[in-house]
């Protein structure tokens, strides 16, 4: 009977602590399954595709956000850009410190529709970068990014003709996680930074 009671408290313990452990990965993989499927916009991270892939145009809207407790003017400094797929091409964001101290801030991103996600490549971005700026301080923020030519060939992302790809600036990965934001941002592939006077 001791022998019985002993594998159950050793099978509910090894439960417990396998339940403890899944809590502490669920982020990590979730982010994982977003990446590898590009589920829920969740962009695709790759290396550029060889020029003149295609010569299919589609369209990149960019959009900017702040989380209210970051005191910053973000913005995209262009409002589209018109690519063929397979091209490669650089676009920039600029924020400005609205507040009369440092502010550290920390971008996320994501794309839509949420079926593009899987077709839109990031080569290099700002996000997931705690970005600092001194007290008026205005500084631009490049990425470079391609569309994959099986967009077109995908029957569920065939007629995709413009593809939106958001920012949101936050204070902390806190801020992004309380909002909902962290579970569906987009990948970190890493920083390109320039400042501006």
């Amino acid at each position: 009977m001791r022998a019985s009671n002993r594998t159950i408290g050793i099978a509910l313990v090894s439960f417990i602590a396998g339940m403890v452990g899944l809590s502490f990965a669920s982020v990590p993989l979730y982010r994982l399954f977003c990446a590898v499927t590009g589920y829920a916009g969740t962009p695709q991270i790759g290396q550029a595709a060889p020029p003149g892939a295609t010569r299919q145009v589609i369209t990149v809207r960019f959009n900017a956000n702040t989380n209210p407790n970051l005191p910053w003017d973000f913005r995209p400094v262009q409002e589209e850009i018109r690519l063929p797929l397979g091209d490669e091409r650089l676009a920039f964001y600029t924020a400005r410190n609205e507040a009369g101290t440092p502010v550290t801030g920390i971008a996320l991103y994501n794309v839509t529709p949420d079926t593009a996600g899987k077709y839109f490549h990031k080569t290099a971005c700002f996000c997931f970068n705690q970005q600092t700026l001194a007290a008026g301080q205005q500084m631009q923020f490049p990425l470079s990014f391609w569309v994959d030519p099986e967009i077109a060939k995908d029957p569920n992302t065939a007629d995709i003709h413009t593809i939106t790809l958001s920012y949101t600036f936050f204070r902390t990965l806190e801020d992004a996680a309380k909002s909902g934001a962290l579970a569906e941002a987009g990948p970190h592939v890493g920083p390109l930074t320039r400042q501006t006077p």
